[in-house]
């Protein structure tokens, strides 16, 4: 079952596809002559994938209001649909990550099919114990499994372990747990306390992670929570890995770390340590801003594959890290934002795998800081895509894939079909 007709995506790659076969061979010349050849990085990148965020299809919003796009999906079968709109046209996206109660539904067995019916896997489970769902019995306004009160730890470690249930059904391997749990003031929550109450309800969730399965913690530095966030940081996040034990791993969520934090290093040594599961790819300006993947810092997205490509060449020990995109769309069509979004991660991809090590690595052993930057910077400075377009080309996918989302009309056919949102939510106005 496809969303997209294929004579649409042929009929547009036939106009662009002389064109590309010779900025392919050109771009091979170019690498071949730095001692690299430019099919074995094609085939590493289309054997890539990121994961897209069910939630990821809809109209996001700030904290002030949200303003709803035409032909929003419903439900998580409309999302799943949009969904392999973009993997059809990338051929980057094969896989789904589902957020529960969003996603919840009364048959799990359906939506298994309708994965299987588009061709999409399931990655991680999200749970979400940083809001109050309706008909929910405790509150999370001062937490979830680090709250005062036991009985709503209980219920926030229940919940997690739905998401496991639901997560085996559908065939994921792994759990996302992130929660907005801390303090607006100061003296308002003991430090060590509400760690402590964390840690132990977290263990609670490890036990009942199936022996095949990861169970990926996040970091925030701020918000909801002002003043202070249980998990706070890598190092934090780090610690909670350590204490839970082999099927515990951080991952990096690019937007919940200071402007100025070297993400790169911290992902170094994640990886040193074993430690690294994986990550939510946006961009951000300001704060936890979840724009586009490489809108704002192209530049710390590729030096974040730097290192991916490092441990992957290297074979570092127990380096399998997840991927997947997290971001919040609030002016452009969602599926528009996200093909783009797989695409730039690719890109970082290429561009990483074209480093030249050998050379770097000399220059880092002779102090040559300016020659070691110019090896990272020509990588950079490359033009890969004609890479990218030709690995979603040989996978049956778009060369130009928002050219041809747009001539599908795929946005205007299910708005007929889909009821219009007519209300925007507000934030903290």
């Amino acid at each position: 079952m496809t969303m997209i007709d294929k004579s649409i995506i042929d009929a547009m790659n036939e106009k662009t596809i002389a064109a590309l076969k010779s900025d392919y061979a050109h771009l091979g010349d170019v690498l071949a002559r730095r001692g690299v050849d430019i099919d074995w990085v094609k085939n590493k990148v289309a054997a890539y994938g990121v994961a897209v965020p069910s939630w990821g299809v809809g109209t996001g919003g700030t904290r002030f209001a949200r303003f709803p796009g035409t032909g929003e999906p419903r439900h998580i079968f409309d999302k799943m649909e949009d969904c392999s709109v973009i993997n059809e046209l990338t051929r980057a996206t094969p896989t789904v990550s589902l957020h529960i109660p969003w996603d919840k539904v009364a048959d799990i067995s359906e939506l298994k099919g309708k994965g299987d019916d588009l061709g999409l896997g399931f990655d991680a489970m999200n749970s979400n114990t940083f809001q109050d769902q309706p008909q929910q019995r405790l509150s999370y306004r001062y937490g979830s499994l680090s709250h005062i009160d036991s009985g709503t730890r209980r219920q926030a470690v229940d919940h997690n372990l739905e998401c496991i249930e639901i997560g085996k059904q559908l065939g994921s391997k792994a759990l996302t747990v992130w929660i907005g749990d801390g303090s607006n003031f100061p003296g308002q929550s003991h430090f060590a306390k509400s760690f402590e109450r964390y840690l132990e309800a977290m263990k609670t969730v490890y036990k009942e992670l199936p022996d095949d399965w990861r169970i990926f913690t996040e970091h925030k530095m701020y918000e909801p929570a002002f003043y202070s966030t249980v998990v706070q940081d890598w190092g934090s996040n780090y610690l909670i890995a350590q204490e839970l034990g082999p099927k515990a791993y951080c991952l990096v969520d690019l937007g919940h770390h200071a402007p100025n934090v070297n993400i790169e290093m911290i992902v170094s040594r994640l990886i040193q340590f074993r430690k690294l599961g994986g990550f939510h790819f946006n961009d951000s300006k300001y704060g936890d801003d979840d724009l586009d993947t490489g809108s704002i810092d192209p530049y710390r997205l590729f030096l974040v594959f730097n290192e991916l490509a490092d441990a992957e060449l290297s074979k570092a020990e127990g380096f399998s890290p997840a991927h997947m995109l997290d971001q919040s769309h609030n002016v452009t069509d969602p599926i528009e934002s996200l093909m783009t979004s797989a695409m730039e991660v690719c890109r970082a991809y290429a561009q990483a795998l074209i480093v030249d090590r050998k050379a770097l690595g000399q220059h880092q052993d002779g102090n040559d800081a300016l020659m070691a930057y110019e090896t990272l910077k020509q990588a950079f400075r490359t033009d890969v895509e004609p890479i990218l377009a030709m690995a979603r080309l040989e996978k049956g996918g778009a060369i130009q894939p928002v050219a041809a989302y747009r001539a599908s009309g795929y946005r205007g056919q299910v708005s007929d079909k889909r009821p219009a949102v007519t209300g925007g939510g507000g934030g903290i106005v």
